[in-house]
């Protein structure tokens, strides 16, 4: 069963989208097969082999905040996904399937979901409702600081509990240790889908103010979760070591151990060549080398990730967003920077073969999303920006080069990206200012360290104009919680009526009933109205690829990510 590498998280290492891969592809991909295949005899006569360590590479230092109820960025995913595991889980097809729990609902307003007995954490203590109930109440608690209010605020009651009105959440009602009740505000089409079903141990936290949590040793240094590994060692920055969790409730690991590295992608190529490295995402930049290597496979899949540009449009009040700051607010000098960007080039340039240019807030590879015929494609036409640019009164007033606003006054486009160790980050940034440059607008870049980008993001940091990201569409494909006006992680601060109307009546019950076909037209709709109204440029859909050493066996990946770690196994030489 698959295991979905979470939602709505912002992307500081590659991410996804299918590229066809070319004849010759194929062929080597076959002959790795047949060739497994004829080693595989006695694999199929003993199956997988107990014993042995794997390592596993990181390609920047996680942030640090090891529980998946308080994570914030993708690194801290990776680690995360070895040690816990989620209630439900999707398949190939995106689909929610039973994992520790399963439910059932007549109206999808009202479910009930039953626990698998004997499931355990990583403390010895059983996994009960309970525990899923103390999660809940901690994302709705006041002093919660993470980012996942949205995936509880339906659930009936989470208002009132959040606002220090009630007591207990109306909606959830215990039956008994594995039973439970949980009733939203209203029916919905994706209510499961949009539900945070990940437990917290009461035990491990007991005592800890909600407040304090996130900074807390069972976050930073000592986490647990009910996943097929448990820490044995954290070094900051450095490393991370698993071992096998006995009890794991879906059996104990093949491997013993799995040692996770931060390793500069400069490196990655030569670890893997000298058996150092058993398995690592990586960047493009390392593809032909990576493939060209006899002891390492590269597995690929399809993904629901993309990047783009952002313009900030307004700050974030606490409880919604405000359109209040007026620099980017005219919709021709937006229109006419996504113009300015030659983003095959670009993908081409920095991505070398395994990406292609998206032209909606939704990749390709997703069931709702909308044709290029059905949106605004602003395809590369540095002479059409420019026209927009006159025709918005951004000219050059001097004959400097450099174009004013259009009170005459100076114009800089301040430009921000992450850092981070990959070489190419910077080359990539530079790149994109550039774009603008020769269209007269006069550009300055930042690159802050990646943790500090994305905290000056959350606050709206004034110095955060126009930015680099990448998001994760998710299983279900509703992005209210990326785009809708009242949402921390619409880093634009887009407020728009008809955005917010559209996304929702494409989850209302009473609007599109069990209609997927319905559902999609309301997405393409909202597909169109953002590319129309670009409050950030879409810029590049990528493929998601890993690089396996030819020893690791079990390991498989699909648009849903990769499977249980649990599964993997170590040939003997």
């Amino acid at each position: 069963m698959k295991k979905y590498w979470f939602s709505f998280m912002l992307l500081l290492m590659l991410t996804m989208l299918l590229v066809a891969c070319s004849e010759e592809e194929g062929d080597k991909e076959k002959e790795n097969n047949e060739t497994q295949s004829e080693e595989g005899d006695k694999e199929e006569a003993t199956g997988p082999v107990d014993g042995g360590t794997l390592v596993y590479a990181l390609d920047s230092a996680p942030e640090g905040l090891f529980n998946i109820n308080f994570y914030g960025i993708a690194v801290d995913a990776e680690v995360i996904d070895f040690l816990d595991d989620g209630l439900i889980t999707y398949d190939e097809e995106l689909k929610p399937q039973p994992n520790v729990a399963d439910w059932k609902t007549e109206d999808n307003q009202h479910y009930t979901f039953t626990f698998q007995k004997g499931v355990k954490w990583h403390n010895g203590e059983e996994l009960t409702v309970h525990d899923w109930v103390f999660a809940i109440e901690t994302l709705a608690h006041p002093d919660y600081d993470g980012p996942r209010y949205t995936n509880v605020q339906t659930i009936k009651g989470v208002p009132e509990f959040k606002a220090g009105e009630a007591d207990e959440i109306e909606g959830i009602h215990v039956v008994n240790d594995y039973e439970i009740e949980i009733t939203f505000d209203k029916a919905r089409v994706n209510n499961l889908e949009n539900l945070w079903t990940y437990p917290l141990s009461r035990k491990e936290f007991e005592g800890i103010p909600v407040a304090e949590m996130s900074e807390s040793p069972q976050v930073r240094q000592k986490p647990i979760g009910i996943g097929p590994f448990k820490v044995k060692e954290i070094i900051p920055s450095e490393s991370i070591q698993f071992e096998a969790f006995d009890d794991y409730w879906q059996g104990k690991p093949h491997l013993d151990s799995i040692v996770l590295k931060v390793i500069d992608p400069s490196l990655v190529v030569g670890e893997l060549e000298n058996n150092q490295l058993d398995m690592t995402a990586f960047h493009p930049s390392n593809f032909e080398s990576i493939q060209a290597l006899d002891n390492t496979d590269v597995i690929r899949a399809s993904g629901l990730s993309y990047y783009y540009v952002g313009f900030r449009l307004g700050t974030w009040d606490g409880e919604k967003n405000v359109m209040d700051y007026e620099k980017y607010h005219d919709k021709q000098l937006r229109k006419a920077m996504a113009y300015a960007i030659d983003r095959e080039s670009w993908i081409n340039e920095f991505f070398f073969g395994l990406g292609q240019p998206v032209n909606r807030p939704i990749p390709t590879a997703h069931w709702i999303s909308a044709d290029d015929s059905d949106v605004t494609v602003y395809n590369y036409d540095p002479e059409k920006a420019k026209e927009l640019l006159d025709e918005a009164g951004y000219v050059d007033v001097n004959d400097d080069g450099i174009r004013e606003d259009p009170n005459g006054e100076e114009f800089k486009v301040k430009f921000s990206h992450y850092a981070t160790q990959n070489p190419t980050f910077e080359a990539r940034a530079k790149a994109l200012t550039q774009y603008w440059n020769d269209v007269g607008l006069a550009t300055k870049l930042e690159m802050p360290e990646a943790n500090l980008y994305y905290e000056q993001l959350e606050e709206a940091d004034e110095s955060m104009e126009v930015f680099f990201g990448g998001w994760s569409t998710g299983t279900d494909p509703d992005p209210t919680a990326l785009w809708g006006s009242d949402q921390l992680w619409n880093y634009p601060r887009w407020v728009n009526e008809k955005n917010d109307q559209l996304l929702a009546d494409a989850i209302d019950i009473n609007v599109v009933g069990q209609d997927q076909e319905k559902r999609k037209q309301i997405y393409m709709e909202w597909q169109k109205n953002v590319s129309e109204e670009v409050p950030m440029i879409t810029i590049a859909e990528l493929e998601e690829v890993m690089a396996v050493n030819t020893r690791v066996q079990g390991v498989e990946m699909d648009v849903s990510g990769l499977n249980s770690s649990h599964e993997w196994w170590i040939k003997p030489n």
